[in-house]
């Protein structure tokens, strides 16, 4: 479908709606690494809880490295439950509508855990938030791709993952400032006014000029472009014509909305279904959740006076990384970034293995930096914009919520497995820890050569 009033560039209200909507991304971004940096204090590894000086509060929660995997995990598990009811919220709500519940529960999610003085509250907030990332992460990029003036669509679905990256920077940041016994819980109040700003400013910002045309509701979507992208209409009797004339193409060219269901069985959506799926697949093993949950952990024993500011140092590298891809995925194209940060990415998590079972905490540390380099380039932000861009416009939120459901359940997987199994893997020698990158990198390969297969734009 054309956009007839689209612009060839946003204006700074376009601008303003475009960061206003990565804000759940950040969220996001946030909450992947908000437990890394504060592991030991609130685990109670660094102290015993202590009521004295707040009868409500505890000073930490009392955990085993199985219970921490649990509560770090079980965050995926609230984003599987949010990708699977995108499909409907996206398209009952709109995208306005969806971000602002996203937010809510961000918002909510973060005050319990804030509050907690016990596993199980704990455990509720994370699955909470992961609810409102795992909507937010469908809604995202669909949003951002129907607002981005075409000539720069590619750099601002970059977007999504730049402003991840910055929240889990940010968790990074203020979590070593913050993680004592009288502090860790501000951890989560920042997330909390972040949220609560975000569903306030919802009512300022329009929606999806595509959403709003698909809808038939033709003034509000002229409206909606004008501000966003400052298209003057010089005759509105033609104007109005030429919508009127977009908006039966599309629904002469459109079928309805499909479900989730529908989208295994039809033989179009066959090639888009494999290309995000083996996008969100290759994402996800790489590693890379593995080293944002537990950098701090990995380097511990090799680093335990520096390991949280080589995290830190990891997720800088993270953000810095992220911004060639804005310039480079319409030069170079999605498909050779996407090869380029795939061999980067498996030779470095070589290395990572072969460090750690080296005993060299050096070069553990530079493989983890180009790790986090080489999936910034292209792994990290392209499975987002491939979503929107193979998807037809009829099937995209239903595309979106199965690739992101699958991008839950193996985050999950990673999250929760990683620490038992590299112990059950290095027999208890700190010396053989980086067996598990091996298997890293096997997956990756295999998830990537799928993926090369099948997409080719």
């Amino acid at each position: 479908m054309s956009r007839p009033v689209n612009g060839s560039a946003f204006t700074l209200y376009g601008w303003s709606v475009c960061f206003w909507a990565i804000l759940n991304a950040f969220q996001y971004g946030y909450h992947i690494s908000v437990l890394n940096q504060i592991q030991a204090v609130l685990s109670c590894k660094l102290v015993s809880p202590n009521l004295a000086h707040a009868p409500r509060l505890s000073s930490c929660i009392p955990m085993s490295d199985l219970t921490f995997s649990l509560v770090t995990a079980i965050f995926t598990v609230g984003g599987l439950a949010g990708s699977l009811l995108a499909n409907s919220f996206i398209d009952s709500w709109g995208r306005r509508g969806t971000h602002r519940f996203c937010a809510i529960l961000v918002a909510l999610g973060a005050a319990l855990m804030g509050l907690s003085s016990n596993i199980y509250f704990l455990l509720l907030g994370r699955v909470i938030i992961g609810l409102g990332n795992g909507l937010s992460l469908c809604v995202g990029p669909i949003f951002l791709a129907e607002i981005a003036p075409s000539s720069i669509s590619g750099s601002i679905g970059v977007l999504t993952q730049l402003a991840i990256v910055f929240g889990i920077m940010l968790t990074q940041f203020i979590g070593i400032n913050l993680a004592t016994p009288a502090l860790w819980r501000f951890v989560f109040f920042i997330s909390f006014c972040l949220a609560v700003l975000q569903a306030f400013s919802a009512s300022v910002v329009v929606e999806s000029p595509a959403f709003l045309l698909k809808q038939g509701r033709l003034e509000d979507h002229k409206h909606a472009a004008y501000r966003l992208w400052g298209t003057s209409i010089p005759s509105l009797a033609s104007e109005e014509s030429l919508l009127n004339e977009d908006f039966e193409e599309l629904r002469a060219a459109s079928p309805d909305n499909v479900t989730i269901s529908q989208v295994f069985t039809s033989k179009e959506l066959r090639k888009p279904l494999l290309i995000v799926c083996y996008g969100m697949l290759a994402q996800q093993v790489s590693g890379i959740n593995a080293v944002l949950y537990y950098s701090n952990d990995i380097l511990a024993k090799s680093l335990p006076e520096f390991g949280p500011y080589v995290s830190l140092g990891v997720t800088v590298i993270n953000v810095i990384m992220t911004f060639p891809p804005i310039i480079l995925i319409e030069r170079m194209g999605r498909r050779p970034l996407l090869l380029l940060s795939t061999l980067g990415g498996m030779a470095s998590v070589v290395a990572l293995g072969y460090g750690l079972d080296s005993g060299a905490p050096t070069f553990s540390s530079l493989a983890i930096i180009t790790f986090v380099m080489s999936f910034a380039t292209g792994l990290g932000p392209i499975p987002f914009v491939m979503i929107p861009e193979v998807s037809p416009p009829y099937a995209v939120s239903a595309l979106s919520s199965v690739a992101l459901s699958l991008n839950w359940i193996v985050n999950f997987i990673v999250g929760f497995s990683f620490l038992p199994l590299r112990n059950v893997l290095a027999g208890g020698d700190r010396f053989k820890e980086g067996r598990i990158f091996y298997l890293f990198v096997f997956l990756l390969g295999f998830s990537a050569f799928l993926l090369f297969r099948v997409y080719r734009p």
